[in-house]
């Protein structure tokens, strides 16, 4: 899967992820105070903008069952255009280096929140980001029993044998050198089935599968397809129009996210982004930008990148020219 084919299903995530979160207050405003949809949709009060432009940083954090919980596996800079009502996706690498942390910007969210992470973006792209979003993909397993499951289509059969058990990390297994115990064996047969919530996680968390799929590409297409049933079964008509699964939805979301987004601004944001969502445009920082140092104390003992020419100039003029049409 391309880093272009990657960032536009994140972009997906993001725009199911406002507008279920944002539906419920949306149908308050405009069926129970009788607000004007036109003035909820389009008046521009109060939103923080740019150059015509709402730049929003998105964030997708790893959760507790894994190393670093807080760090950001995703880091997405989202910069929506008032003028021509398009989105721009920019994907940051989480291994870019920060003076500043001494340590790379993925850390920047568990050290200091949203606070952080937008001021060390902001000196990358040349740029002030307005709004913040952190998914913990952890908890997107309540989302999908909610939705009752979703449908995968699964290209390749493939068995893993050391799947492991979440909460027995540790276990001593008895005295088994092997520590055969803390793992489970998994099995997909190719296919179109219905996955539950643990079981599209399982399917996506696969390192160790024969026939192909213990690389990183085959892993992020199997997360490329979970995340695209999740899409198509949200926004799917009866997904869109049932108040009481959006509630339920809109619980199992609020818990896995967290954002500065107020109400106002999360609500024409929803909105704005649904209208733009066949106009995406997704890009990855230029390999020629961007340069890996000699693994050394200096970036500590980590593979890093920095900027070619020492500072984040040439990145703010890329990011900048990107958004001028």
């Amino acid at each position: 899967m391309s880093f272009k084919s990657k960032i536009a299903i994140i972009a997906s995530l993001i725009l199911i992820t406002l507008i279920v979160l944002l539906r419920p207050y949306y149908l308050f405003v405009t069926q129970t105070l009788k607000i004007s949809t036109f003035k909820t949709l389009f008046s521009l009060d109060g939103i923080k903008t740019y150059d015509d432009h709402i730049n929003i940083l998105f964030l997708g954090i790893a959760g507790a069952n894994h190393d670093g919980p807080n760090l950001s596996d995703s880091i997405v800079v989202l910069s929506y255009d008032l003028k021509t009502n398009s989105l721009t996706t920019i994907s940051i690498p989480r291994d870019v280096w920060s003076d500043t942390l001494h340590d790379k910007i993925n850390s920047a969210y568990a050290y200091g929140g949203f606070i952080l992470a937008k001021a060390e973006v902001q000196i990358i792209i040349g740029q002030p980001i307005h709004y913040a979003l952190a998914i913990n993909f952890d908890q997107f397993e309540k989302l999908i029993d909610f939705l009752g499951g979703v449908e995968v289509n699964v290209d390749n059969s493939f068995v893993d044998n050391e799947f492991p058990i979440t909460g027995k990390e540790n276990d001593l297994c008895d005295g088994d050198k092997e520590f055969k115990c803390r793992y489970e064996t998994l099995s997909f047969v190719q296919g179109g089935q219905k996955m539950d919530g643990e079981l599209a996680l399982k399917y996506v968390r696969s390192r160790n599968g024969d026939n192909g799929e213990n690389t990183d590409l085959a892993r992020e297409a199997r997360q490329q397809k979970v995340i695209t049933a999740i899409k198509n079964e949200v926004l799917s008509v009866g997904g869109l129009i049932n108040f009481s699964r959006d509630i339920k939805i809109y619980k199992a979301l609020k818990a896995s996210v967290e954002t500065n987004i107020d109400r106002k601004a999360g609500l024409v944001l929803a909105q704005r982004l649904f209208l733009a969502r066949d106009n995406i445009a997704s890009y990855v920082f230029p390999d020629d930008l961007l340069v890996s140092p000699p693994v050394s104390a200096r970036y500590d003992n980590q593979y890093v990148f920095i900027p070619k020419i020492g500072n984040w100039e040439e990145i703010g003029n890329w990011f900048n020219n990107l958004l001028t049409p």
